[in-house]
């Protein structure tokens, strides 16, 4: 795991122990820094025991051909976000680092990952969209990168076929995290939170980081070996992606 602040990782680490905590390699990066993403990638595969060119394939186990396999065998790029206001405030520079933040460092990634899944017979790799990137909202230059991703998704899936390398897209709604966008709203501004949920989630809530994360694991894993260049909403049938609307 790779996100800017080391906060987070710490609460991971404490969260494991045993084995799982040794299985667990972390660092706080920007993934827009140059050849810091490319770097993580080269050292957690080398950490689980993958030099790129020396991984042996794995023929048993799951049709993915994963089961047992060392090194990189899924990846998940779940990076996000935006910069700039509405279209007229937002500049070229704006477009461009949202660009980067959202489509630019997936490509990078899986990239950079490529050899491994290749070299162990197969994988998975997970892009992270947005209810932004197919129902419209603003800011548009988030929507647009978000939406990107959902047809790198279907390229990638038909391209890395024949190497048995599995891409998808899962796409949350309005997340309910804890000190973040939604939670705030519902604390600071209860009278538009509950307009909001009442008039754009029919089942009354947002999602929770949870739900999108079993999604995630399931496209990561042996049960998911059917599904290629799909993208699945987790958005518990939301309509507007902001309460801010058109």
């Amino acid at each position: 795991m790779c996100p800017r602040r080391t906060a987070g990782l710490t609460a991971l680490g404490d969260s494991l122990a045993g084995e799982e905590r040794d299985r667990l390699f972390t660092e706080a990066l920007d993934v827009t820094e140059p050849g810091r993403l490319e770097d993580f990638v080269t050292t957690a595969a080398t950490g689980f025991g993958v030099l790129e060119g020396t991984a042996k394939r794995h023929d048993g186990g799951g049709s993915d051909g994963m089961d047992g396999a060392d090194g990189i065998d899924g990846l998940v790029a779940c990076v996000g976000g935006s910069r700039g206001g509405t279209f007229e405030q937002a500049s070229g520079a704006d477009w461009a680092a949202t660009w980067e933040l959202n489509v630019g460092h997936t490509a990078r990634v899986v990239r950079a990952a490529l050899p491994h899944p290749r070299a162990a017979g197969g994988g998975s790799v997970v892009l992270i969209g947005s209810v932004s990137g197919w129902k419209p909202g603003p800011p548009a230059q988030y929507g647009a990168a978000k939406s990107a991703l959902v047809h790198l998704a279907a390229s990638l899936a038909r391209e890395l076929g024949p190497d048995r390398i599995r891409v998808n897209v899962v796409s949350p709604g309005s997340m309910l995290i804890p000190g973040r966008r939604w939670d705030r709203m519902r604390r600071e501004e209860p009278q538009a939170y509950e307009a909001f949920v009442g008039r754009e989630l029919p089942t009354g809530a947002p999602v929770t980081p949870h739900e999108v994360a079993r999604t995630v694991v399931f496209q990561l894993s042996d049960w998911a070996t059917d599904v290629s260049g799909a993208h699945l909403p987790v958005d518990r049938a939301q309509n507007e992606p902001s309460q801010d609307g058109y």
